[in-house]
């Protein structure tokens, strides 16, 4: 299956979901109980592949930043910030912006068919080729049991100082896919 072959809905406040399990209660959670008053509250934006019979999977985005004090210490991102920018107008940047996946869920039928995979493209294309705010990277706060599904993506650690957190912080550099 191919998520262009689904409906890519933007939530609203009036819209009804349509079912969905990925039997993960926090996810689940979200996108039923907490996506539209994050909607309300501008903290994130929800969206959905659906087709005529079920939410096949959703995402939410909001805004986020990588900030150099969220990667003291030596680590890839530190590595890329001075060699990237040492001795250019911008050495001194404390931060850089990014867009944050806050949630990110496959329904149980259709999990281990490369859903999760081609909305991933799909994020980093949209992000590279169509950027129209300045933001260099995804981040996403990965659970442990995700941690594998985001390095097969491309996705690489801020920092060491998560490794024994439910959550460990990841990113993706959109300057790899776009024409800078």
């Amino acid at each position: 299956m191919f998520i262009d072959e689904l409906s890519h809905i933007r939530l609203t406040k009036g819209y009804n979901i349509k079912p969905f399990n990925c039997d993960d209660d926090d996810l689940n959670g979200f996108l039923f109980e907490d996506a539209k008053p994050a909607l309300n509250e501008l903290l994130a934006v929800t969206y959905l592949f659906e087709n005529n019979d079920r939410t096949v999977a959703f995402y939410c985005l909001s805004n986020d930043k990588i900030s150099a004090d969220d990667a003291r210490g030596r680590t890839v991102f530190s590595d890329w910030r001075l060699g990237k920018f040492q001795d250019t107008q911008f050495e001194n940047l404390h931060s850089f912006p990014a867009v944050k996946i806050g949630r990110l869920g496959v329904d149980k039928d259709y999990q281990g068919k490369g859903i999760g995979n081609q909305i991933l493209d799909y994020l980093k294309i949209r992000f590279s080729y169509n950027n129209t705010t300045g933001c260099r990277f995804i981040t996403v706060d990965a659970y442990a049991k995700a941690l594998g599904f985001y390095e097969k993506n491309d996705f690489i650690y801020l920092t060491n100082k998560d490794v024994d957190k439910a959550t460990r912080l990841m990113y993706f550099d959109l300057s790899l896919l776009s024409d800078i």
